[in-house]
């Protein structure tokens, strides 16, 4: 007998990807077969995924992306996916299918839809994204990452908090460093270049800290000699590079991070356990990273600075008062800590054999 089948759709960020990721490792480790679902640029952030997992590349459009012509073939594009993924679903039903949200999302969702196959959606900020917003009266269940969700009148979410990678997942609770002074910086596919800011604040810092310090900064690539030669200057040994690999390394290793507050990297962040300075992104529709990064300032593990607010003096300010005060950064570390599900992935899990079964 043939192993149940689960069919993972996720778009191209790593916001969702990440999270699926860690579901296709659990699933797999409970004997299930895992398919995914995604696009060409989806497919680039694909390749940490266990060899395991089919790959499928999907034809999705965006309408937020693209000049006039790109914009005017959305339509027609996702039609066109949606047809493709139900004829091949009909012809190899799957037991389950989950979206993570983005726009590849569509054409497996839409087919899981009109073949009645079981069905969910996992949403990873506090609002539903806009694919997800389409979903969410259409499938079995929601499974909502950030608690609580705001979600369309009735329906109703499942708290299962957002899955970590298992190299995320394996350092979970990590002690805070006793040594040494490390920054983690990290702004996302979108977000990356306001991290500008950093070394123009650490520059603020006296002159012995800088000194001291050791900064992991993760910058775009057209960005990465500019960014080089800024920590040059302020005489602060950085390391530069478009993706860290080993991102769960050095976000056990660091002392503060700075980054955006996108609902994977919060998920990452409060397994570990770090105090953080979170960058809400502006130009977010439903400012849900405002809405993700709420909880740890009110748990006291994280400071928040809207972009119009982030000067070098205020983020200088923010960073000065975890270095200079190591026991109110190890609090902070303990009350980001709390907030941590380490055990996402395995609750998303049991919501997903509990769907394909009562489907």
């Amino acid at each position: 007998m043939n192993a149940p089948r689960l069919v993972i759709a996720a778009g191209g960020t790593g916001g969702h990807m990440f999270p699926a990721q860690a579901l296709a490792e659990e699933m797999l480790s409970r004997g299930w077969r895992v398919d995914l679902s995604t696009d060409a640029r989806g497919a680039e952030h694909a390749s940490a995924f266990p060899e395991a997992t089919r790959r499928e590349v999907v034809r999705s459009a965006s309408p937020t992306r693209g000049g006039r012509l790109a914009r005017l073939l959305v339509g027609p594009v996702v039609l066109w996916g949606i047809l493709s993924a139900t004829l091949a679903m009909a012809r190899n039903r799957p037991t389950c299918v989950i979206g993570f949200g983005g726009y590849p999302t569509i054409p497996a969702v839409a087919a899981a839809w009109i073949l009645r196959v079981p069905r969910l959606i996992h949403e990873q900020n506090g609002v539903l994204g806009r694919v997800n917003g389409i979903f969410a009266k259409r499938v079995n269940a929601v499974a909502c990452g950030t608690w609580p969700t705001a979600l369309p009148a009735g329906v109703t979410g499942h708290s299962t908090g957002n899955p970590v990678r298992s190299a995320v997942r394996e350092r979970a609770g990590a002690p805070y460093p006793e040594e040494g002074l490390e920054l983690l910086v990290f702004g996302g596919s979108q977000g990356a270049r306001i991290m500008r800011r950093v070394p123009e604040a650490l520059a603020l810092l006296p002159e012995a800290t800088r000194a001291q310090m050791s900064v992991s900064h993760q910058a775009r690539a057209e960005d990465g000699e500019d960014m080089d030669a800024a920590y040059r200057e302020i005489g602060a040994r950085a390391e530069i590079r478009p993706f860290f690999d080993d991102m769960a390394d050095r976000l056990t290793r660091s002392h503060l991070v700075i980054c955006r507050a996108g609902a994977s990297s919060l998920a990452d962040l409060t397994v570990v356990g770090r105090p953080a300075i979170l960058i809400p992104l502006a130009i977010a529709v439903r400012d849900e990273q405002t809405a993700n990064a709420r909880p740890l300032v009110e748990a006291g593990a994280a400071q928040m600075i809207q972009e119009d607010e982030l000067t070098p003096e205020r983020l200088a300010e923010s960073i000065a008062s975890v270095i200079d005060a190591p026991e109110a950064a190890r609090a902070a570390a303990t009350a980001s800590r709390s907030l941590g599900k380490p055990d996402a992935a395995e609750r998303l899990a049991d919501l997903v054999i509990t769907t394909a079964a009562a489907g």
